[in-house]
């Protein structure tokens, strides 16, 4: 009961930080211009191939409901960091958390309930922009991607793992650094990924098998990039996946495997975060 207590007053207290109403405003903004540009470019190719070529209308669609799901999937992550970074490391420096460690909680129920309360936070804000997206694209041209909620709980397990490692930095780090540890881990994933993605297009067989290896060290390192190329996967079309490589795709996706490992990943970080918190000195 002491976990949901403090993921009640979590959520709370960031729903009233100024960074999740930017975030809230500048995410009705992206969906507002999507859907404009959305609009007119579906009507432009209808007006080009005609209603009866619905087969291509729907291949454009499928390209353009991608790139807002890559769009949403970034800006999860961000706020993912933002909002939860100084969770624990902030009370910490500032002496806050010693009135919630005074009284008869246990430091477990203080990590686990501002996760619950973050995931909370979390999973309303992939749902609104999410679903903002999967919603324009189905009310303007009544096309659904292949697999939407595999998708978005592939998304959601990314935002998850990227909170539980800002906790496991907040019960050790400054703010500033646990800022840096949770977007530099995110970025070595970001760019072994597209090093992954772009060595697939080069013609010498040992690049090739180099680029895929420190595509999958980077996955183990930290497996987002993982998680977004196998949604997108689930996303995309029959022909899209024939196609191959895409701005948004790549040519191989993560195995059910990875997936797994994802999961685990986050249990061990989660399970780190709260001996960490136990350790530490306040």
């Amino acid at each position: 009961m002491n976990s949901i207590t403090i993921a009640k007053l979590t959520f709370r207290e960031a729903s009233r930080r100024k960074i999740l109403l930017a975030a809230l405003l500048l995410g009705a903004l992206f969906l507002t211009i999507y859907g404009l540009g959305y609009h007119f470019i579906i009507r432009d190719t209808t007006e080009s191939f005609g209603e009866d070529r619905k087969f291509m209308i729907n291949q454009v669609s499928n390209f353009l409901l991608m790139a807002g799901m890559y769009v949403v999937n970034m800006l999860t992550a961000m706020m993912t960091v933002l909002t939860s970074v100084d969770t624990l490391s902030g009370e910490i420096q500032s002496g806050a958390i010693q009135t919630v460690v005074a009284k008869p909680v246990r430091r477990w129920e203080i990590v686990a309930g501002k996760w619950l309360g973050f995931a909370a936070m979390l999973t309303l804000y992939l749902l609104l922009m999410g679903g903002g997206v999967m919603a324009i694209v189905y009310l303007r041209s009544g096309y659904t991607a292949p697999h939407p909620l595999q998708a978005l709980s592939l998304m959601w397990l990314n935002a998850v793992i990227l909170l539980s490692i800002s906790l496991l930095g907040g019960a050790s780090l400054s703010t500033l650094a646990n800022g840096v540890l949770v977007f530099g881990l995110f970025g070595v994933a970001f760019i072994g990924g597209w090093i992954e993605q772009i060595g697939a297009f080069m013609p010498d067989p040992a690049t090739n098998q180099t680029a895929m290896n420190i595509g999958v060290i980077t996955s183990l390192i930290m497996p987002s990039e993982a998680l977004w190329k196998r949604a997108a996967f689930e996303l995309q079309s029959p022909l899209l996946t024939m196609m191959g490589d895409t701005p948004f795709t790549a040519r191989y996706y993560p195995s059910d495997a990875m997936m797994i490992y994802s999961v685990i990943y986050l249990l061990v970080v989660f399970a780190l975060s709260i001996q960490r918190f136990n350790q530490r000195d306040l």
